[in-house]
């Protein structure tokens, strides 16, 4: 499932080591409450993105912040931008 896949993808870039895939909740807040991201994991996720999916967010993008709000927006943008 894609949404597993985004946050085996969070955990890894992350090096979220006491975080397992069931701990995080794909409507769960990724920034601030949820799992407590910040901008430099914000770019170290949009990053191994645009690797791995080849999906490519502009920082300045009004949208990017949106799809940065969960682990299932970013699994609807992989999706709806899939170019792999």
């Amino acid at each position: 499932m894609l949404e597993q896949e985004v946050k085996q993808l969070i955990i890894e870039v992350l090096q979220l080591e006491d975080v397992t895939v069931a701990d995080i909740d794909s409507d769960g807040a990724l920034f601030v409450d949820g799992l407590g991201l910040d901008s430099i994991d914000a770019l170290e996720i949009g990053v191994a993105l645009q690797k791995r999916y080849g999906i490519t967010l502009s920082a300045e993008a009004e949208d990017t912040r949106r799809h940065f709000a969960s682990v299932r927006a970013l699994a609807a943008l992989i999706e709806a931008n899939r170019t792999k």
